[in-house]
């Protein structure tokens, strides 16, 4: 399997536009809109975005790793220990899965259909 590297970080918000505001001002990033749901950062220095939740809903910054085998990933998650908890599904742009590991973290992984180059 290839090495899986951390690629994308995703931040919940239960006001995007209020996000949206204080990450710009308070650090010069722009965005992406991908829907009313899903703003795209810019300028971050890493990629990621902001997602709409539900106000009470719980939720903390999810990492996500890329790994050009999905279903490689997958597996060496479950037989490292990993829980999956959220099944494989497709995005805009791909495929990924989300997983809880034993220290309780949860991360996700995900994959593009013509192998992202990097």
């Amino acid at each position: 399997m290839d090495a899986t590297r951390i690629d994308y970080i995703e931040f919940g918000s239960t006001d995007i536009s209020k996000s949206r505001a204080f990450f710009a001002q308070a650090f010069g990033w722009g965005f992406a809109d991908y829907g009313p749901g899903y703003a795209g950062l810019e300028g971050a220095g890493l990629d990621g975005g902001i997602e709409a939740v539900e106000p009470d809903a719980a939720f903390a910054p999810l990492v996500i790793l890329y790994s050009a085998d999905l279903n490689a990933a997958e597996a060496a998650v479950r037989a490292a220990g990993g829980e999956i908890v959220k099944e494989q599904f497709d995005f805009p742009g791909g495929r990924r899965f989300h997983f809880r590991e034993p220290g309780g973290n949860v991360l996700a992984v995900w994959s593009d259909p013509g192998g992202k180059a990097g």
